[in-house]
């Protein structure tokens, strides 16, 4: 994207770029599962969706998700029975919190002109549930999930569906994720991209670069407005 050529449509991804994960660490421990485990989880269950992709299948987010709580539970001693553990965790996700930064991030991205819409491998539904119970409602004109097109982000056609959907090309459009994975495949599809550091590791020499970096919602919308890409 040309320097001075701002992005017309912000995609963000919503699992730990909007979303704050941590507190499904409290459901775990009420079924019997260590809340350590919950980054090995998401992590499977990124894994065995994207999987299903590459191999031309595909299955929800709720039943990958549900595959692994339930393997989890069945080979942790104490645990509740599997079928219980699956759906304890998993009603455990549209109540999830967003990031502090999230709120205000995306009301200043809002004012300033920028059309944001969602873009998730787990489902449209959850998001609207999360966002439910905020004054940002408004500021989104879609929220998106990867059910329509059948394949996982980062699958280009997850993204060329979200860019249908608003009707705009690649070129218009920016991704936002914390995830290097997320960012390499909007990249490839040929969206610009920004990555949100929430954490102190570094971005994988592997992938792409994301074409902005930064620390937080707030910090990305001062960037933009900077005219910073």
């Amino acid at each position: 994207m040309p320097a001075d050529r701002r992005p017309r449509v912000l995609v963000f991804d919503v699992n730990e770029t909007l979303t704050d994960m941590s507190p499904l660490a409290g459901c775990f421990a009420h079924v019997g599962l260590p809340g350590h485990l919950l980054p090995a989880w998401f992590a499977g269950v990124l894994r065995d969706g994207v999987a299903l992709t590459l191999a031309g299948g595909h299955a929800s987010f709720a039943a990958v998700a549900g595959d692994g709580l339930r393997a989890l539970a069945a080979g942790e001693e104490g645990a509740t029975d599997p079928e219980q553990a699956a759906a304890y965790v998993l009603a455990g996700l549209p109540g999830l919190p967003l990031h502090p930064d999230v709120p205000g991030g995306v009301r200043t991205l809002h004012s300033a002109g920028f059309r944001l819409v969602t873009l998730t491998n787990g489902s449209a539904d959850t998001t609207r549930a999360v966002l439910a119970g905020t004054d940002l409602t408004d500021c989104f004109e879609a929220h998106l999930d990867v059910e329509r097109p059948g394949r996982w982000k980062p699958a280009r056609e997850a993204y060329a569906y979200a860019l249908d959907t608003v009707g705009v090309p690649a070129g218009d459009a920016l991704l936002v994720s914390v995830h290097p994975w997320d960012v390499d495949g909007a990249a490839r599809a040929g969206l610009a991209t920004a990555w949100l550091r929430r954490t102190s590791r570094p971005y994988p020499s592997t992938a792409r670069p994301a074409d902005l970096t930064a620390t937080s919602l707030t910090d990305l919308a001062a960037r933009l407005r900077a005219g910073h890409l």
